[in-house]
């Protein structure tokens, strides 16, 4: 018998499949590559009323918060308080005193030269980047600030950008989200080192949580 020969439709899947797998190689490795700077997109500094500095680290977002009231981008500085570990609490209920990290940080602020009035701490603790961002609602809208910057890590930036856009939808108030540069990250190749795996890999899921609306 005469071998088959293959009709169009045949030879259109032979054609389209080995590309498809092709193409999404090639996308895959895109988005592999691109994860950590996508994380770590922020926007462009432009002079605000306040600059508010997320909980998380006790020196590096502190210090950048600062650098930048120094340079002239805000006239205030906010402190966002995190919940104290239950070491921490361990010992106040045994009667021994030490430095927070809420503490720490503002020593370093009026260390620099900022002025305490200038520094303001908000009394609510919150334990996760939407609750920091009801709390910017409220104080932006008792002291009428119009744009605020959102200081805070590398991998953070994506993340907290989208929770507080979210949160002041609708205000008229703009959120310029900045990272700090105290860090010691690499996002265009983070997957060279271990440190920049560990942020990448636990920052996607918080990430999508958000995204879903599972992240307050």
């Amino acid at each position: 018998m005469p071998p088959r020969r293959s009709g169009p439709r045949g030879t259109l899947r032979r054609i389209i499949l080995p590309a498809s797998v092709v193409l999404g190689l090639g996308f895959g490795t895109y988005g592999f590559v691109e994860l950590g700077s996508f994380l770590a997109s922020e926007d462009p500094l432009e002079k605000a009323d306040v600059i508010v500095v997320l909980s998380g680290t006790p020196i590096r977002r502190p210090l950048e918060g600062a650098d930048l009231y120094l340079a002239g981008y805000g006239s205030r500085v906010v402190l966002s308080r995190e919940a104290p570990e239950g070491g921490e609490a361990a010992l106040a209920a045994r009667g021994i005193r030490f430095a927070s990290d809420i503490e720490r940080a503002r020593e370093v602020l009026l260390q620099l030269g900022i002025p305490a009035e200038a520094v303001l701490i908000p009394d609510r603790i919150h334990n996760n980047t939407a609750a920091e961002a009801v709390t910017l609602r409220e104080l932006a809208h008792a002291h009428r600030w119009r744009r605020v910057i959102v200081v805070t890590s590398t991998y953070h930036l994506r993340r907290a950008g989208f929770a507080f856009r979210r949160e002041l939808r609708g205000t008229g108030i703009e959120v310029r989200t900045h990272g700090t540069r105290y860090e010691d990250m690499d996002p265009e190749h983070w997957w060279r080192r271990r440190r920049d795996v560990r942020e990448v890999v636990a920052e996607v899921p918080r990430l999508v949580a958000y995204v879903l609306g599972l992240g307050a």
